[in-house]
């Protein structure tokens, strides 16, 4: 079923989805030493394109996305957690790190850390997560999150929705 694509300007100038009933959730992995979610954060409102995916499932991934859907920021290496969450702030666009003009990307802000980071150990260990993606398909750079995983994981990281909804996107 085709997703919503009306956009609405945020009060900090941020196109969101208003009121999604197809919430989409993702999770987006970097080596902390290559991008950390500190510089995320430090990108600010106008957020940062996500390039360097070479894999046409996780391009592809991207490519589904919509304005305001959120996502995990998760710290590869040896940190191996999810440290915070993003929000989709524009769609699939060409890399610019890509001659081919194959790949795609998207751009994504930060919103929140994570209060308790998830380590990939505890996802592992929470048999709600038996069937995430970062669990059984860990080398996947952009991966879906159904929204009984995002919730379970909110709740293991103590970030309540209430408080997450109340936070533009």
């Amino acid at each position: 079923m085709p997703r919503k694509t009306k956009t609405l300007s945020g009060s900090d100038g941020v196109e969101t989805s208003p009121g999604k009933s197809d919430q989409a959730y993702w999770l987006f992995k970097t080596e902390p030493e290559e991008h950390s979610w500190e510089m995320q954060k430090a990108r600010g409102v106008k957020g940062e394109p996500w390039t360097g995916v070479r894999n046409f499932v996780a391009r592809n991934n991207m490519k589904a996305m919509q304005l305001g859907d959120l996502g995990f920021f998760y710290h590869t290496g040896e940190e191996k957690r999810i440290v915070g969450i993003v929000a989709v702030c524009a769609l699939a666009h060409p890399d610019a790190t890509d001659p081919t003009g194959m790949w795609k990307c998207v751009d994504v802000r930060a919103v929140c850390d994570m209060p308790s980071p998830v380590t990939l150990a505890d996802a592992k260990a929470n048999t709600k997560l038996a069937t995430m993606a970062l669990v059984k398909t860990a080398r996947l750079s952009v991966q879906p999150v159904t929204p009984e995983q995002w919730k379970e994981v909110c709740r293991m990281g103590g970030l309540s929705q209430k408080d997450l909804a109340a936070r533009p996107r």
